[in-house]
C-alpha cells in the first residue's frame, strides 16, 4: 500500500492522483454569455457534482489560468449571475470535447461544433438544442479557492436550478424518473479517458435507522 502525503507533491501531482482515483465525474457542460462581448461560451468541467436538492443546488470548480485569471466560464457567470448546465450523452461526447478549445473571449466555442443553440426560459443564456438534459441556473455564491500561498487557483461556483429542461425520450413524467440507460449519459476518467454507461444493477437499502449510503 502506497501511503502519500500531499504535503510532500507537486500540485501536478496530486490532480494525477484525485482524477485518477475519484473517477467517474459527472460533467458539467456549461453555457454562459459575456457581458462584454454578448458572446455564447460553451465548456465542459469535470469538478461538478449536485450538492443539495432542497434547494436544488450543484457545484462546479473551474481553474484558473496559469496567470491566475478567471476562465471565460467562471468571469462570465459571476458578471452575468446566470448558466446552463448540460448533461453529455454519448451522441454528443466528440461535440463536447470540441469545446474545451482555449479561445479568446471574443469567440464561442459552438462555432467549432455542429451544435446549435436554444432560448432558455427562466435564464438569459442560450442552452445547447441538442443536449437530453438542460439546467437552468443562477448563480447562488461564489467561493474562491485558494492555495497555501494565498494565490487564487479555483472558482467554485454554487448554482441554483430554477428550471429542469429534459427531453421527452429520457423522462417518465408518470413517476417521475429520469431514465438512465436513454440518456446514456458519460462521465470523466483521468488523462484523456472518459466511460459509457456500464451494466446497472440494483441493491436494496440498509432498513435499519442509520443504514443508507
Amino acid at each position: 500500500m502506497y501511503t502519500l502525503n500531499p504535503e510532500q507533491l507537486e500540485s501536478k501531482q496530486i490532480y494525477k492522483l484525485m482524477t485518477g482515483t475519484i473517477t467517474p465525474r459527472p460533467v458539467a457542460w456549461v453555457t454562459s454569455r459575456s457581458t462584454e462581448s454578448g458572446v455564447v461560451n460553451a465548456a465542459p468541467f469535470s469538478y461538478f457534482n449536485m450538492i443539495s436538492s432542497e434547494p436544488p443546488l450543484v457545484a462546479i470548480s473551474v481553474v484558473r489560468r496559469p496567470s491566475g485569471e478567471m476562465k471565460d466560464t467562471a468571469r462570465n457567470v459571476t458578471e452575468q449571475g446566470e448558466l446552463v448546465v448540460h448533461i453529455c450523452d454519448e451522441s454528443l461526447v466528440e461535440e463536447m470535447n470540441k469545446t474545451a478549445a482555449v479561445l479568446p473571449p471574443g469567440e464561442s466555442e459552438i462555432d467549432l461544433t455542429r451544435l446549435s443553440l436554444i432560448d432558455s426560459e427562466a435564464v438569459g443564456v442560450p442552452g445547447i438544442a441538442e443536449a437530453k438534459v438542460r439546467l437552468e441556473c443562477r448563480l447562488e455564491s461564489h467561493v474562491p479557492i485558494k492555495a497555501d500561498d494565498g494565490r487564487i487557483t479555483h472558482d467554485l461556483l454554487i448554482a441554483r436550478i430554477i428550471r429542469f429542461q429534459l427531453e421527452e425520450s429520457i423522462y417518465d413524467a408518470e413517476h417521475g424518473y429520469v431514465l438512465t440507460q436513454q440518456l446514456r449519459p458519460i462521465a470523466r476518467l483521468a488523462g484523456s479517458e472518459y466511460a459509457e454507461l456500464g451494466r446497472l444493477f440494483q441493491i436494496a437499502r440498509p432498513t435499519q435507522p442509520g443504514g443508507g449510503v
